[in-house]
């Protein structure tokens, strides 16, 4: 983006062009907020972010607030990752032929995901970590290798 101007929280107002599509040299550059800023995460090395916005008025969202709620909106994001990607399989469809029993079968799929979180979060805290720094899709393998070495008969 080129910098127009820089905001008094440190944001800073750019303009950016489109550089592919049709017609792209007649269209009008639109303006937008940058907001840099890195999350403290307990990385050793945490990663610089850079968001883009339309909310031109620092008054209207200040870019901490921005930031904040956009690390949040990834949070759902990486749910359904774990959801859809990793807990129920990439390739993976519902079974379910009736619309109830998709219901069924969706509130399965959250039920598990709830409790496997719920695991994880015991486990960090009586390690004295912090749940977020957890690996959801470990903690789904050695969830699965338990069950499937255990006497668990569900009838």
């Amino acid at each position: 983006p080129r910098h127009l101007e820089t905001l008094d929280d440190g944001s800073w107002l750019a303009q950016i062009i489109p550089t592919s599509g049709k017609n792209r040299q007649q269209r009008t550059p639109l303006t937008v907020r940058v907001i840099d800023y890195t999350l403290d995460d307990g990385r050793e090395t945490p990663e610089q972010y850079r968001l883009l916005t339309t909310i031109l008025d620092p008054s209207d969202a200040p870019a901490e607030d921005l930031a904040l709620a956009y690390a949040q909106r990834w949070e759902i994001e990486n749910t359904f990752d774990e959801l859809k990607t990793h807990q129920r399989g990439p390739r993976a469809v519902l079974r379910s032929k009736s619309p109830p029993l998709v219901q069924q079968e969706i509130w399965g799929h959250l039920c598990c995901h709830y409790a496997i979180r719920t695991l994880m979060r015991d486990a960090a805290t009586a390690g004295g970590h912090d749940p977020d720094r957890m690996s959801f899709v470990a903690a789904l393998r050695i969830t699965r290798r338990s069950l499937s070495h255990s006497s668990f008969s569900p009838s």
